[in-house]
């Protein structure tokens, strides 16, 4: 049995996510189960328990307060990983700053790349794939008329239940705390 990895997300659930959701389907359809996100915390084993990394979480998280973001362009990783995303045009040191202040102690994790705020389209298998799915995406993303803008309020802790499937352990409001400071 293999060390269950875990993650922070901000779900998007809005046009830009809805979009997101539509195109992975259409590109890699066995990924569509994925909800779209921007992740706060990539994939790590913990230092510890699921309790004391929720702590950490509403200890952080209930001093960061509610903000918004605008995406900007299609991108892609390729050649590093066949992966095509939406990257954060406007305001994503939020992100950075969440992510750098939570990389710490149970959730602490060497990354093996340089965090980077983005909303994934699709993680592909082969850099040919990933190519043609920039394209496609690109064209799309260049026609979406609705909001670019994205208000991260909450983020949900989550563990990989098997390769790829991910479920959620947990919502962490930002700017407030889980359970009311008199209550404990």
């Amino acid at each position: 049995m293999r060390t269950p990895r875990y993650a922070l997300v901000a779900y998007v659930r809005d046009p830009a996510g809805e979009f997101v959701e539509r195109l992975r389907e259409e590109l890699h359809p066995d990924h569509t189960h994925l909800a779209a996100h921007l992740t706060v915390l990539p994939p790590r084993c913990l230092q510890g328990d699921e309790l004391t990394a929720l702590e950490l979480l509403e200890e952080v998280c209930s001093h960061a307060d509610p903000f918004e973001i605008t995406l900007g362009e299609v991108e892609s990783f390729v050649p590093v990983t066949p992966t095509v995303f939406i990257r954060v045009a406007h305001a994503g040191y939020r992100l950075r700053e969440l992510h750098d202040r939570l990389n710490t102690r149970v959730l602490e994790a060497k990354e093996d790349w340089p965090y980077m705020p983005h909303l994934t389209i699709a993680k592909l298998s082969t850099e040919g794939q990933a190519q043609e799915a920039y394209l496609t995406a690109r064209d799309r993303w260049a026609q979406f008329a609705c909001s670019r803008r994205i208000h991260v309020k909450e983020l949900t802790f989550v563990r990989e239940q098997e390769l790829n499937h991910w479920v959620d352990l947990a919502g962490v409001p930002l700017g407030r705390s889980l359970v009311s400071r008199t209550a404990r």
